[in-house]
């Protein structure tokens, strides 16, 4: 049997074109990519753990070669994404919170630089001039190139010519221990305190930090950036009172400070009841709640003031905006459902829709949101194919496998399948499919529960039920007639879709083996329907034409045909025309009838109409219709009586008459 003849008759007539039969898969799966060579071996369960951190991945430029090289491998090299130095990294960021408090406040209090705060800077000093020599044998990332470089000389002259060593090691030189050596006298006085503000440069560590943790999908982003907001604020409110204190211990007249008019002896008083004064005027300036009961006194604590005030503006109004940024980011779904909601009521009221359909649109909606983070379509658009598929096959396949149409099938076709389905949630007493509709998809059941409902007028009779692992609308498009039945969900359900288009790409309709399996599975299933189901379907596929076809496609010969059946034979030379047009796009269907529109709409066009595929020429279409209707023609008119002159005029499920 030919090709275009197996199609004519075949009972799946549009469907089923499969991109690759089972050998052809095997075959590509085994041929080897041209690019197979350069592949990232899997180092260790660290690396694998650090792919959730985008900063920690290695990002080559488009058309770099990757050699293959393990940097691990290398003697006396740090990988700067390591666990061990992130580690480390974190160590010393506790150190430079230590040291950011401590330059300051040395400064501010010079009693307070001496004793056990000089031990305790020589000790944190320490800590990082190892980290200036460990330096020199960590990896970095180029960023050019985005390659992780692990040359100890590239890393070695990359360090030396930054900005940063210079400023690492001058940050890190205990110079008032080297005065102390040297002299033998305790090094006092602003220069000293000055020069320990340098430490204030590796504040830099903690941006990066903060940075780091921002991406990285093992920490909350919005504790991270409140966090952050946290530190920023307190450093800012250590600094200001610092520098005010300072200015106050400065002036030559101590009563005419800020402090001094409070607590006249403040410089013999307390190194901490001054930092208590200096915290307190801090925190209630940046708060702008200002009580009065501290002020500036003096030009220059003015002129400190009104800077600082300035600053308070920008810094607060920074904090408040990244505050409701966060805030409202959390309650945007909220909004955006009861927008949707809103817009759903106002829509029914205007349109006068029933009650039944405005609860049915707001149900889809409220479910919408609901499992809005379960919805396949959000969370995979971004991902590539493989791993789609890859997802797709962990949650559905054992689904696909025991649906009944898909049984035998190969498992090259079973994958194919799956990796082009998508799932859905319908709340109940939604309806899925309705009756009489072009069939576009059918569906498989995964979880809950439908009605298999026919309707008949106004009334409506529930044939069957349905539950997870059954399928709905498969009829329609298998047979390629309009869907026979109403699907309507009983409760919460979730189910896959697969779509017409995609079936018939994935199953060969040239290949009889698929469309016999089919049609096997289906006169399998029909055979175990309770026999009002079964008459209800064996009755719709003898109206339109279907009952004979699948007879014939299980029959290993063909079997004459008898004058009453009403199947048109196509000659030959036809089913060859309509293979080439068919190779062009997908055919037309349209339905034709033996009657004028007055005549035919007073006999029932239902029973007389027969839905055919258009062919290429009007004189073929003559043919066509003197086999399915008994006579022959000469006029092609519509509905409205317009005469047909050009076959390319016709559009998919027109009405033609042929008089």
């Amino acid at each position: 049997m030919s090709t275009t003849t197996s199609e004519a008759r075949s009972p799946l007539p549009l469907l089923l074109r499969r991109g690759r039969s089972s050998t052809a898969t095997s075959t590509t799966a085994e041929t080897r990519s041209p690019f197979s060579a350069l592949q990232f071996r899997r180092r260790s369960s660290k690396d694998v753990r650090n792919i959730t951190s985008v900063s920690s991945s290695l990002l080559p430029a488009f058309g770099t070669v990757i050699e293959d090289d393990n940097p691990s491998s290398k003697r006396f090299i740090v990988l700067h994404f390591d666990r061990r130095y992130r580690l480390w990294e974190l160590f010393l960021v506790i150190l430079v919170g230590y040291s950011a408090w401590a330059s300051l406040f040395e400064l501010a209090f010079e009693k307070a630089a001496e004793g056990a705060f000089m031990t305790i800077d020589l000790v944190v000093d320490f800590f990082f001039a190892v980290d200036i020599v460990l330096t020199f044998f960590v990896s970095y990332l180029d960023n050019t190139t985005y390659l992780n470089v692990t040359d100890h000389k590239l890393i070695a002259k990359r360090y030396l010519k930054s900005v940063a060593f210079v400023m690492d090691v001058a940050s890190t030189l205990p110079i008032q221990f080297i005065y102390k050596t040297i002299t033998g006298n305790v090094g006092r006085g602003q220069a000293f305190g000055f020069l320990n503000l340098l430490r204030l440069w590796r504040l830099r560590r903690v941006t990066e930090l903060f940075k780091r943790l921002e991406k990285d999908a093992h920490f909350n982003y919005f504790i991270i950036r409140v966090i952050k907001l946290l530190c920023v604020t307190i450093f800012w409110i250590h600094l200001a009172g610092c520098i005010l204190y300072w200015i106050a211990y400065h002036y030559p007249n101590p009563i005419d400070t800020w402090i001094g008019s409070q607590v006249e002896d403040f410089k013999e008083r307390s190194v901490w009841l001054g930092y208590t004064y200096s915290m307190y005027w801090s925190i209630v300036t940046l708060t702008t709640v200002g009580y009065g009961d501290l002020h500036a006194v003096n030009s220059r604590e003015k002129t400190f003031n009104m800077f600082y005030m300035l600053f308070n503006i920008g810094l607060t109004s920074y904090i408040i905006g990244i505050m409701t940024n966060l805030v409202v980011h959390g309650a945007n779904r909220t909004f955006a459902m009861r927008s949707a909601i809103n817009h759903i009521l106002r829509y029914t009221s205007k349109n006068r829709l029933p009650d039944a359909m405005r609860e049915q649109m707001l149900a889809h909606m409220q479910l919408k949101f609901k499992t809005a983070e379960l919805r396949q379509e959000e969370v995979l658009q971004d991902l590539p194919k493989a791993i789609r598929s890859s997802i797709n096959q962990h949650l559905f396949r054992a689904v696909m496998e025991e649906a009944y149409l898909f049984k035998g099938f190969p498992d090259g076709l079973i994958v194919q399948l799956v990796s082009q389905i998508k799932a859905e949630y319908f709340p109940p007493k939604m309806e899925i499919i309705l009756q009489n509709e072009i069939p576009t998809d059918f569906y498989i059941i995964v979880s809950g529960g439908v009605d298999l409902i026919s309707s008949k007028g106004m009334s409506e009779q529930v044939l069957t039920k349905l539950g997870p692992g059954s399928m709905a609308g498969e009829i329609g498009v298998v047979f390629n007639i309009p869907q026979p039945f109403t699907v309507r969900t009983r409760r919460l359900s979730q189910v896959i879709r697969i779509g017409h288009h995609n079936f018939k790409e994935m199953v060969q309709s040239d290949n009889d083996v698929d469309a016999k399996m089919i049609i096997t599975n289906f006169l399998t299933y029909l055979k175990g329907l309770n026999d009002e189901l079964k008459k209800e379907i064996s009755d719709l596929l003898a109206d339109a034409d279907a009952q004979v076809q699948v007879q014939e496609t299980v029959q290993t010969e063909e079997t004459p045909q008898s004058n009453n059946e009403e199947i048109a034979t196509v000659s030959r030379d036809e089913n060859e025309q309509k293979e080439e047009r068919r190779s062009k796009g997908v055919p037309k269907r349209v339905i034709i009838h033996g009657q004028p529109p007055n005549q035919d709409n007073n006999n029932n066009a239902d029973s007389n109409g027969r839905l055919i595929i258009l062919p290429d020429s009007i004189e073929l279409l003559f043919d066509l219709a003197e086999k399915k209707l008994g006579k022959r023609g000469s006029t092609i008119a519509m509905a409205d009586g317009a005469h047909v002159e050009q076959i390319d005029a016709l559009r998919e499920n027109d009405h033609l008459y042929i008089l």
